[in-house]
């Protein structure tokens, strides 16, 4: 198997663009290859079967979407408040729609868990685990509510990002109103 991590990298990168303009269906190793610009059975060398591509592409779109440690120290330094929280929340909103196309191909990579035991186990570790770090965050933040209110938020922010990055129902609200309403209604309730 190929070692060289730039060239895992590139071409994880290059999956989750095809993934993201193509949906699953459209994510080959071939697509992979012309997509990041490289000879024929490259992405093959580095995922030699399509259960190992999407299983790299499950993993890099995390490192890709990984909050900034900088940013975090700042928000935990701050006072315990609903102001707080809506700012974390803003932060997860404005990570996860600054590049519109890695959540579509997060979207897309959970489809395809749906259908596939072995990605549903990776992606579920990693999504798992992206839970625990907000639910960490929240409770060491001193914010009301705990584990149940965060998860309230990550379906609350599922729906609105598939909404944003999908069809939209076009409802005609501001982000910005919609995520302070969420963390009054489902965080503010628990104080």
């Amino acid at each position: 198997m190929a070692r060289n991590p730039e060239r895992r990298v590139l071409l994880a990168d290059a999956g989750l663009r095809v993934l993201a303009a193509a949906g699953a269906r459209g994510l080959t190793h071939r697509a992979v290859d012309a997509e990041a610009g490289v000879p024929t059975g490259t992405a093959s060398n580095y995922f030699p079967s399509r259960g190992a591509l999407l299983a790299g592409l499950a993993e890099r779109i995390f490192e890709r979407m990984a909050p900034d440690p900088a940013v975090l120290a700042d928000l935990g330094r701050r006072e315990p408040s609903l102001a707080l929280a809506t700012d974390y929340l803003r932060y997860i909103v404005e990570r996860t729609t600054r590049e519109p196309d890695l959540t579509r191909a997060l979207f897309e990579l959970r489809l395809e868990a749906s259908r596939r035991p072995e990605l549903r186990h990776a992606l579920g570790d990693v999504l798992r685990r992206g839970y625990a770090d907000d639910v960490a965050f929240h409770v060491a933040a001193g914010l009301p509510g705990g584990a149940f209110e965060v998860a309230l938020l990550h379906y609350a922010v599922d729906g609105l990002l598939l909404d944003l990055l999908t069809t939209s129902i076009d409802a005609g609200f501001d982000v910005d109103q919609v995520v302070s309403a969420l963390v009054f209604r489902l965080v503010g309730a628990a104080g």
